[in-house]
């Protein structure tokens, strides 16, 4: 009789919920845990497979019905900067990024907190306490850091580090073949300078100066406005049924 090691993952369905991206849909996902030692590595594979972590959870959509959410990773060596992304880049060169130890702030929290207030009111993550915010950042047994985006330049308000003000924040982990924009969040009065956008550009250059071939986006939902920025960034990976298929426009 086979026996599976004692500590492989255990994998388990959720029940029926409201679809988040599409209207009238139902989602479902399979998840597992990722704990100990083996949390590391088994976040690499599940992350090549089209998973995605939430603290110490590994999940994908598992739906019936419906296949819209496709995992999306950049190859990074082959990023096309289109003439937005350049102009993104020259508007913010002010803007300076240092990632840090998965440690949870106030100043961070104020942003997340602005953040949901203004663009997720209504959302599953909009009543996230401080505590809360804590648990997600430092709720993790993988490679995990925080990569802040301060503003840089004579005359502004600095905090007791010295440091300008913070815009954007993402929690980023650090994979065997690349990294994963686990979450990002910026200050709502700062949308003219697209610091999304931002964030993922200057994620793609620290994944080419780590050395490592893709930076990965999580979903995109075919149908979703929530999530159609993501398929500008191109060339890029999409997960099918066959693998990782290059997608070009």
């Amino acid at each position: 009789m086979t026996r599976e090691p004692r500590d492989a993952p255990q994998f388990y369905l959720t029940a029926p919920s409201a679809c988040p991206y599409l209207p009238n849909r139902q989602e479902r996902k399979v998840f597992t845990h990722l704990i100990g030692e083996r949390a590391g590595r088994l976040n690499d594979v599940l992350s090549h497979g089209g998973f995605r972590r939430s603290q110490t959870i590994a999940y994908r959509p598992a739906c019936e019905s419906c296949k819209a959410c496709v995992s999306v990773r950049v190859p990074v060596a082959d990023f096309i900067r289109t003439k937005s992304f350049r102009r993104t880049l020259a508007d913010n060169t002010d803007v300076a990024s240092e990632m840090r130890t998965a440690t949870p702030t106030s100043e961070q929290y104020s942003t997340f907190r602005a953040y949901l207030d203004q663009r997720h009111a209504d959302g599953g993550m909009a009543d996230m306490t401080v505590l809360d915010y804590a648990m997600m950042v430092e709720d993790t047994h993988v490679n995990t850091r925080l990569v802040e985006y301060r503003l840089t330049g004579q005359g502004l308000p600095v905090n007791r580090q010295g440091e300008g003000p913070l815009i954007g924040v993402s929690l980023t982990d650090i994979l065997a073949d690349g990294l994963s924009m686990v979450y990002s969040f910026y200050e709502p009065g700062m949308a003219e300078r697209s610091v999304g956008t931002l964030m993922i550009l200057y994620n793609i250059e620290r994944t080419k100066a780590l050395g490592l071939p893709y930076l990965y986006l999580g979903y995109w939902v075919d149908g979703s406005r929530k999530m159609a920025y993501k398929g500008r960034f191109l060339p890029q990976e999409r997960l099918g049924p066959n693998g990782w298929d290059r997608v070009e426009k």
